[in-house]
């Protein structure tokens, strides 16, 4: 096949071709010929036969290996190696793969070819310098103090892309500026060669190249600002005097790059305080901003507490005169200034705080003029009239909180445990602090933010003898009932206060008392397991102040730059967050050796994304009551907030609690975080709870009158509210009219019965918004339970179509009333019934009326009903009522 041509005998080609077992070749990047040692040689033993003793081909074998092998003779075997493609050093360093020499076979043909051993080849890439250094950063700034020689003032570095380290290093940087007092060594690190002055410059800008160890030099030279600053001072240094926090971020860094300048004295010791000032807000730090009660039933606190300072209204008015604290994103907060005091209403108080009962409330409050300053009371329990004994009382005297409790006389007159003194410096730093005493009598228990204090002094007392003297409770002072010409107000209370409860016959447990206290923000360390062993760190309860100690100032700097800013409420109050920061520095064998100045900064908490709550639905009734039907309930868009209170306010004039009310039955509030309050202005349902249970509660809701030749049209307005008043709905309007008809059973039915529902005026639903948060409260539905007016005939015939004859009996007319219940919060669904339709069902609604409630008293009125339909209550024509 190569031009050979001989007559072969018997067997050829008995031996396979012979190679090198390795081979090890180099080539430059971007060349194709290999070097390889040793040479690329194939012998056969068939040699010097044709063909058999030839050789044809090398073969390789490996992936992707971008080489090939060419024989240049055949009869001695020589081979070469040659890149099938442009090898690059910086993408491949090197290859390793397989080659075969073939011999050229039995003859011509080709046939009967054998086939060497596998050899490994290993190529190396050479590189070529190509690329030039590259610099890591486009610009360089340092700072140094005048009057100071540095052996390095900050480090340059540059990097090269070529893949050899010949060509990759960097061997040498060079300072381009002429005249400037620097010097660069050959791994980047620039120093002064002279003293420099803060008065002479005050800043240099220089430029700086590098080269390869190949002598290629950078394409770009390199800017380095280097500042002098004055003589060292002590103090922190890297930090802003800003924080910018975003809602939801979870924690964040203060300080990433703050460091502690000690000016190379020689340290024992540095302890720094990260104070964290909330005051300004809230009660001392962001807490979610719910009611007292509703915090209470959150944190699985026992029931039967009393509100001593409710939000004011109509039926919490002794709290009306007191002045509140405004701006405080909701917190309901009273600031007494020695002027203001209320009388908590009898029917308020609890009557028996036996041997077990707690008080709480938060306490803001600061040291009193004078040197013998005046009691101050939070709250009193004294003689209304004639005597002016105190039962019980809680105040602040000269910075220590005395509870007084002295107990009633019983069996035996002997000295009791009656004065309970706290000497805390909380009570006096006019800073928010949350106040808990437990009384097990005669042990009293104080919790002061969830940590526990027992009493530093108790002093006993007589027990007061019984008398048939009323007692009279104040909020913000003591009472004086008797020994004065006219009762008055004494021993007023400077300060604030949020929150005071009294809970009779159950004392409250640390775990609540936590939660109740628990603060949403504070500071944070992250990282712990990164901290060094000498470091010690410690807060307080609220997590508002974090003592940081070490002795190596690098570990203190490290510890710095993780403290955190943390703030886990869903919708934080936005402002800045006041940061006071003080360091102390101990040398060897000295008490003090540095001064660090204070740090002052903020933290900005930006205002977070407000959700919007939007009550939708039907807004007039359009059905009779007896045709109304349930449709499906259309879903909440987003389950992950809660709602805290929803209300129901009458527009206009008040309901008259002699004919009409509002009402929820207590079942609905069953299995939920739910309460409600109730008065003639309106009906409020309030209590941390989602925003279906508040669907649920709301369809409960019932109108009731009992006078029907009273009704008027009536109106009412819903509105939720989100964080205790601070994301609130828009105002929801529901318009109820009702009509009536008189139908005369026949000539002796005196008075003619009156049928009354709602009209339907034609309407149309609201469209639906777009929003966060949706709560489907569809429109009213009306009840009408019917009675029977009082008929003094004993028997009278009268013609139906049908022709029956139904004896009417003697009731009592004088006990049976017409009831309508109007459920303001149920689903209903829109039908456009024919007139007739709404004729037929008119009729209907005696039957049909217990159908629609679920309450006791309408269940009873349903069986009344079905008796008195069993007894011979006529039947009404309904065909004759027109509308």
């Amino acid at each position: 096949m190569w031009g050979h041509s001989c007559a072969l005998g018997g067997k050829v080609n008995k031996h396979k071709p012979w190679i090198e077992t390795s081979y090890h070749g180099v080539i430059t990047e971007n060349m194709d010929t290999v070097l390889l040692d040793p040479p690329l040689v194939a012998l056969d033993k068939d040699a010097p036969v044709p063909y058999a003793g030839e050789i044809c081909a090398f073969k390789i074998y490996g992936q992707d290996a971008p080489f090939e092998a060419v024989v240049l003779n055949h009869t001695s075997g020589e081979g070469v190696l040659r890149a099938s493609s442009p090898v690059d050093c910086e993408s491949q360093k090197e290859y390793t793969f397989i080659i075969q020499a073939y011999d050229c076979g039995a003859g011509p043909s080709g046939n009967d070819w054998k086939k060497s051993h596998k050899a490994v080849v290993h190529i190396q890439v050479d590189d070529v310098n190509e690329f030039s250094p590259v610099f890591r950063e486009p610009l360089y700034k340092a700072s140094v103090t005048e009057g100071k020689i540095y052996d390095s003032i900050l480090q340059v570095e540059a990097w090269d892309q070529d893949c050899s380290p010949q060509y990759s290093q960097i061997c040498n940087y060079e300072i381009v500026t002429t005249g400037t007092p620097f010097a660069i060594d050959r791994n980047g690190n620039i120093r002064n060669t002279e003293r420099l002055s803060y008065d002479k410059q005050q800043s240099y800008k220089i430029m700086v190249t590098a080269f390869d160890c190949g002598q290629k030099r950078a394409k770009e030279d390199v800017a380095v600002h280097i500042d002098v600053k004055p003589v060292c001072k002590p103090g922190w240094q890297g930090w802003n005097k800003r924080v910018d926090y975003e809602p939801g971020t979870g924690s964040k860094q203060l300080f990433p790059k703050m460091h502690l300048e000690t000016c190379d004295g020689p340290l024992s010791g540095v302890r720094v305080m990260v104070e964290l000032q909330t005051s300004h807000i809230g009660k001392g730090c962001d807490r979610e901003t719910y009611s007292e009660k509703s915090l209470q039933k959150l944190c699985g606190a026992a029931s039967g507490s009393t509100d001593l300072l409710p939000a004011p209204s109509l039926s919490t008015n002794w709290t009306l005169s007191l002045l509140t604290d405004s701006g405080r994103d909701s917190d309901l907060i009273y600031r007494f200034d020695g002027h203001q005091a209320a009388n908590v209403p009898d029917h308020v108080v609890p009557q028996n705080l036996t041997d077990q009962f707690t008080i709480a409330t938060w306490m803001k409050h600061g040291p009193s003029p004078g040197l013998r300053a005046e009691k101050e009371t939070l709250l009193c329990n004294s003689d209304k009239t004639e005597m002016n004994r105190h039962h019980y009382s809680l105040y602040v005297h000269n910075c220590r909180l005395v509870l007084l409790l002295r107990r009633d006389f019983t069996q035996v007159d002997t000295f009791r445990p009656a004065e309970f003194h706290w000497k805390l410096e909380q009570i006096c730093d006019k800073e928010w602090h949350y106040y808990v005493i437990n009384v097990e009598f005669p042990a009293v228990t104080l919790f002061v933010d969830g940590v526990t204090y027992e009493p530093y002094l108790v002093t006993d007392d007589w027990p007061i003898h019984t008398s048939k003297i009323d007692t009279q409770l104040t909020v913000g002072a003591c009472w004086q009932g008797g020994e004065v010409a006219t009762p008055r107000f004494t021993q007023y209370f400077h300060g604030s206060l949020s929150g005071l409860t009294i809970r009779p016959g159950r004392i409250e447990t640390q775990k609540v008392i936590s939660c109740l206290q628990a603060c949403k923000e504070g500071l944070d360390i992250n990282s712990l397991e990164s901290l060094a062993k000498d470091i010690k760190f410690h807060f307080n309860p609220a997590q508002s102040v974090l003592v940081v100690e070490g002795e190596d100032v690098d570990s203190i700097n490290t510890a710095m730059t993780k403290v955190s800013y943390i703030n886990s409420r869903q919708f934080p109050t936005p402002g800045l967050r006041r940061l006071h920061i003080t360091t102390t520095v101990q040398c060897f064998g000295e008490d003090t050796c540095l001064l660090i100045p204070d740090i002052k900064a903020v933290v900005m908490v930006l205002p977070p994304s407000e959700p919007r709550i939007t009550i939708a639905g039907s807004n007039r009734l359009v059905r009779p009551a007896a045709s109304v039907d349930v449709t499906h309930r259309p879903g909440v868009m987003e389950v992950m907030h809660n709602l805290d209170y929803c209300d129901i306010l009458v527009i206009g004039e008040e309901l008259n609690p002699e004919r009409e009310s509002l009402e929820i039955h207590h079942s609905a509030l069953l299995g939920k975080h739910l309460d409600a309050t109730n008065s003639t202005s309106g009906i409020s349902i309030y209590g941390v709870d989602s925003m279906a249970h508040y669907e649920q509660a709301l369809r409960q809701v019932r109108y009731r009158n009992w006078q029907p030749a009273t009704l008027t049209d009536r109106k009412f307005r819903l509105t939720c509210s989100e964080l205790n008043g601070r994301y609130t709905s828009n105002e929801f309007n529901m318009e109820v009219t009702f009509k009536c008809f008189i139908h005369c059973i026949s000539t002796l039915l005196q008075p003619p019965l009156i049928v009354c529902f709602p009209s339907s005026p034609a309407g149309a639903a609201p469209p639906a918004a777009t929003v966060v948060i949706v709560v489907c409260i569809a429109a009213l539905v009306v009840i009408v339970v019917i009675g029977v007016y009082r008929i003094h005939a004993t028997h009278q015939e009268g013609t139906r179509e049908d022709e029956e004859e139904v004896r009417e009996p003697e009731v009592d007319w004088e006990n049976s009333a017409l009831t309508i219940t109007v459920n303001p919060m149920e689903v209903m669904q829109e039908h456009e019934e024919e007139e007739e339709e709404d004729e037929e069902q008119v009729g209907e609604m005696i039957g049909a009326e217990s159908d629609n409630t679920d309450e006791d008293e309408e269940e009873e009125e349903e069986e009344e009903v079905k008796e008195r339909e069993q007894k011979g209550t006529p039947e009404w024509d309904s065909s004759s009522i027109t509308y």
